[in-house]
């Protein structure tokens, strides 16, 4: 059997893939799949998490054992087969790429197929851009020379005598202090 995947983004419109996995690949088979449609690097500690009907997350598998604690579960990618997990259509996963920003893809199991495939995963749909897969964040560099330029115009803007405030055009009554 096969296993027909598709998933979106909620970053950039427009955006979708869909994928054909042979349904006793791996996890880290789909992982593959998923950076291969992307066009991005195999260098983040991805992971895929089974979502109910509602979103709502429930077994992670991760590219590695964390050694979370003893009493957890943990289904590693590489030891995790699909077939062990993925089960209905319509079934929800979500694929995250970005880890220490909680970015993810949203995935839907859109068909299972009889047969298998001639290689383990086939990109068969690919529309739009995929979003960065990692989100830059300012470097301090750049924080320090933003910072340094505003300083600099404050200077200027302040060393200039012809100041915008003319302490004749403020009216201070009713600003007295009284002492009763």
């Amino acid at each position: 059997m096969r296993f027909k995947i598709k998933f979106i983004s909620d970053e950039v419109e427009g955006f979708l893939r869909e994928i054909e996995i042979n349904d006793d690949a791996s996890f880290l088979d789909l992982n593959q799949a998923v950076l291969k449609a992307c066009d991005y690097p195999d260098d983040q500690m991805t992971s895929f998490f089974l979502c109910n009907d509602e979103w709502e997350r429930g077994v992670q598998v991760t590219r590695e054992d964390m050694m979370a604690g003893e009493s957890e579960d943990i289904y590693v990618m590489e030891d995790t087969r699909l077939s062990e997990f993925i089960e209905d259509e319509g079934q929800h996963l979500e694929f995250v790429f970005d880890p220490f920003n909680d970015r993810f893809f949203y995935m839907t199991v859109r068909a299972i197929l009889s047969g298998e495939g001639q290689s383990i995963f086939d990109i068969v749909r690919s529309k739009g851009d995929a979003p960065a897969q990692i989100n830059e964040l300012l470097d301090v560099e750049t924080l320090i020379a933003k910072k340094s330029e505003l300083l600099e115009a404050d200077d200027a803007y302040f060393a200039d005598d012809s100041s915008p405030f003319n302490e004749e055009d403020i009216d201070l009554e009713g600003f007295e202090i009284s002492d009763e």
